[in-house]
């Protein structure tokens, strides 16, 4: 830690100000919703119901290019929290916990050094395990009844207020009762979105359920604009509203099938408005009710909001100020990561332009849609589930068919969708290979931490982190990504020769070459064979997850159950879900699944609870 750090965090701790708070500072206020898309009537859909947030649009800075990081929660918090992409931080994986620099302390912890009162009603979820330094050194108050009424005198303020009404909990994964008491009763009967006039998008196969979901989900939005219009009366009756610029925005895509959890558009997109009242308004961009299309992400925020203050950025911050006295040129591209998320292991990679959208999957042969116990625990997946591919309609084959493309390329002026995919179009190959290179650039040049198995990025960060362990020479992350980008070919030389390197991270993507192979050659088994018995835990479980998928059981599943026994239960975790999508041919682990469900069931400590998703998911599907 450099010694302006050391000191500045001593002075944090000590409660006193680096500085003399400036009387013409502006408050900020954030207000996040959780799980949404941009569907609100400021933005023409005519199914919502958002008269307060609408408002506020009219009196605001309209963003139409804000993204998030991740279409997830925790890496996006990760990344707001910090001003650095999880995947660079080595917090990619969802509720992964790994350790950060100790001196990334958040960005309110800056504020709080200039003399700002901070507070967060109520969701941290920062994602690594310097989470509780972060809330220590960030807030004056973390609570369900913190904001800005307990500050001194004329102090300014950040406050953030997180509204939870649109989460997927209440959208799709509750009960349809406790979602009609809890969320649909504090409507008025006129607010209640009827499921016949419901915007059914080409990639759900239209059913009563499917119907009935979007209303839920638009029902929820409109309790949250009630939510908004409260805090915004709050900051009224506070005589606030005049010296307070706010933001408005979610931190991710909705929580329905193809939003949360995807790396397209519907699960990256995310509204952004920021007003500015009249005494900062020479801060604007723009004029109130203006649209901007400057490119931000979530690595901006922070950033941002320290320049609207007048603090200094820490030189370890990666995003880029979007307003106030650092703002900096505009973005050319933002860029996003989908990682484990819960049970479901998956990775993938984008960037994007004002226009067009590039996603590299470096798990094709994984849905779109896969099983997720939380997820599943909603009605509405499983009308998918319910489908046969052959009986799917190309748009919906494209969610939740059984593998989706290694590179896909989207033109999102012509396709906001992303229905139709362009990486083969011949019409479209120089911006393919412009959109394949910078995104390959940047993954390098960041020294991405995806291409490491999570198991393993555990072992290399001991004692260090596994940020600093990624810049320490030790790892060679164009071979791994090499070694991934073959994944979803049958090209057995390299998955061979992948399998002998030295680099426990390349081995496990040798492996998973196999398992996503359209076929297993006899000639090729040797090679899995001897995997099995790899030093590498993640390895053993990905070679015998080839062998299970390319029907060679009796020689899997010995490997997958000794592994349900290890000490490490990360590796418990990955061996389970290996099973888990085993499915039939798993059969014979059903009792050793059973046992391990009822040792960690009730459990709400990670990774038990990511153990029991799969097991539950298991046995749900596969009967004893």
């Amino acid at each position: 830690m450099s010694l302006r750090f050391f000191w500045a965090g001593l002075l944090l701790f000590a409660g006193v100000s680096c500085q003399s708070p400036a009387p013409d500072r502006p408050n900020i206020l954030w207000i996040t919703a959780e799980d949404m898309s941009p569907v609100l009537g400021y933005l023409g859909d005519t199914y919502a119901i958002t008269p307060n947030i609408d408002r506020l649009a009219g009196e605001s800075v309209i963003y139409t290019n804000a993204f998030a990081t991740a279409p997830v929660c925790s890496p996006s918090r990760a990344a707001l929290i910090n001003g650095i992409m999880a995947s660079i931080q080595g917090a990619q994986q969802m509720r992964s916990a790994y350790p950060i620099p100790d001196a990334w302390i958040g960005f309110p912890a800056y504020l709080r050094q200039a003399g700002y009162y901070t507070t967060n009603n109520v969701k941290t979820d920062y994602n690594s395990a310097n989470e509780a330094a972060i809330i220590a050194a960030s807030w004056d108050e973390s609570s369900d009844t913190a904001g800005w009424q307990g500050r001194r005198g004329d102090q300014p303020f950040f406050s953030i207020f997180n509204q939870m009404v649109s989460h997927q909990s209440r959208t799709m994964a509750w009960p349809y009762e406790q979602f009609v008491r809890e969320v649909q009763s504090r409507l008025a009967p006129d607010e209640i979105h009827d499921p016949a006039a419901a915007p059914v998008p080409p990639y759900y196969p239209d059913t009563p359920v499917i119907r009935r979901t979007i209303a839920r989900f638009y029902d929820c939005v409109t309790v949250l604009d009630h939510e908004v219009g409260e805090i915004l009366q709050r900051l009224e009756d506070d005589g606030l509203m005049d010296d307070t610029i706010i933001f408005f925005y979610s931190d991710h895509g909705s929580g329905m099938p193809r939003h949360k959890r995807v790396l397209l558009d519907s699960g990256m997109a995310v509204p952004l408005l920021v007003r500015f009242p009249e005494k900062y308004r020479h801060l604007a961009p723009a004029g109130p009710g203006e649209r901007v299309d400057r490119l931000v992400n979530f690595e901006d925020f922070g950033p941002t909001v320290l320049s609207l203050a007048g603090v200094p950025i820490p030189e370890y911050m990666q995003g880029q100020a979007f307003l106030g006295g650092a703002e900096t040129a505009p973005r050319a591209y933002v860029f996003g990561h989908r990682d484990r998320i819960d049970e479901a292991v998956d990775m993938s990679r984008s960037v994007r332009d004002k226009r067009y959208l590039y996603v590299r999957n470096y798990m094709p042969h994984l849905s779109y849609n896969q099983f997720s116990a939380w997820a599943d625990e909603g009605e509405v997946n499983h009308e998918f589930y319910a489908m046969k591919p052959e009986d799917m309609s190309d748009a919906v084959r494209q969610f939740a068919g059984p593998t989706k493309p290694r590179e896909a390329l989207f033109d999102t002026q012509a396709d906001p969708l992303n229905l139709n995919n362009l990486a083969a179009s011949g019409s479209h190959q120089d911006v393919l290979q412009r959109m394949r290179g910078v995104l390959n650039d940047y993954l390098v040049d960041h020294r991405d931490l995806g291409f490491v198995p999570e198991v393993e990025m555990r072992r290399m960060g001991m004692g260090t982190t596994a940020y600093d362990w990624a810049r320490s020479g030790a790892y060679d992350v164009t071979a791994h990504i090499a070694a991934a980008e073959a994944v979803g070919t049958d090209d057995f030389a390299r998955f061979r020769e992948a399998l002998q390197s030295e680099a426990p991270g390349i081995r496990y993507w040798g492996a998973m070459g196999y398992t996503a192979a359209s076929q297993l050659p006899a000639q090729e088994v040797g090679a899995l064979r001897a995997a099995l018995a790899d030093p590498s835990a993640i390895v053993r479980i990905e070679a015998a997850s080839a062998l299970l998928q390319h029907g060679r059981a009796g020689e899997a599943l010995p490997v997958l159950t000794e592994l349900l026994h290890d000490d490490d239960l990360w590796v418990v975790t990955y061996a389970a879900r290996a099973l888990e999508l085993g499915g039939e041919a798993s059969r014979p682990a059903y009792a050793e699944l059973k046992a391990l469900h009822d040792r960690y069931q009730g459990t709400m400590d990670v990774p038990e609870w990511l153990v029991v998703f799969s097991t539950t998911g298991f046995m749900n599907r596969v009967q004893p």
